[in-house]
């Protein structure tokens, strides 16, 4: 039985507005900002600083300043008083949300590598969606972006994503052995939305309930 739906997406695909119908339509929670609000929670840090670290490596000047402080003796006095939230903080408050998130079912969760940390959870189904590199230019374009803004983000953000799962999983991004399912969204955010619940359907009997 599926209790779990993760969603790796590529950059301007549509996977947060295709999770959001998901969970909608099978009436479960969406784990996309209620998962970063958790995480910043959980911190005690802003949501603003969890959105800046998450799902990407620390950038090299404040690896540079966390050595620095680690080196430091004055730096190690201050280290607690500065309460630096940094990317292995980030996933580490994330594994513990995730894997809380998945005990209790029915949620809907959004990348954050919650594919690699419930990969060996047979109740959980995971999914990939991509979308060719026009459809995904014409969908931020649509949100306001301009059209090189759109290009430089699709570039940028998934790069992050594949530099983030290297460093901290191992794996090449996307990790195509670990999903059950890779679906191009330019069919429209309902198709896919019904692709993967009748996936889930199809599935269920395979999973271990």
């Amino acid at each position: 039985m599926i209790k779990i739906i993760t969603i790796e997406r590529e950059y301007g695909c549509g996977g947060g507005e295709i999770a959001q119908l998901v969970a909608k339509r099978l009436g479960w929670k969406l784990w996309d900002q209620a998962l970063t609000e958790e995480i910043a929670r959980l911190a005690k840090c802003p949501t603003t600083i969890v959105e800046a670290r998450e799902e990407r490596p620390d950038p090299l000047y404040y690896r540079l300043f966390k050595s620095f402080l680690r080196g430091s003796y004055e730096g190690s006095l201050n280290a607690p008083r500065l309460n630096l939230v940094d990317s292995e903080t980030i996933l580490a408050t994330t594994r513990r949300v995730v894997e809380n998130a998945a005990t209790h079912g029915n949620g809907v969760i959004v990348g954050r590598g919650s594919q690699q940390f419930l990969k060996d959870r047979p109740e959980t189904l995971r999914v990939f969606l991509y979308a060719p590199r026009e459809n995904k230019i014409r969908r931020l374009v649509a949100r306001g972006k301009s059209e090189k803004e759109a290009e430089e983000l699709i570039d940028t953000v998934d790069n992050e994503r594949t530099d983030f799962i290297k460093k901290y999983f191992n794996v090449e991004w996307p990790d195509r052995a670990i999903y059950h399912a890779m679906i191009n969204t330019s069919c429209g955010d309902e198709a896919t939305m019904r692709m993967i619940v009748n996936f889930m359907d199809a599935y269920a009997p395979c999973a271990v309930s």
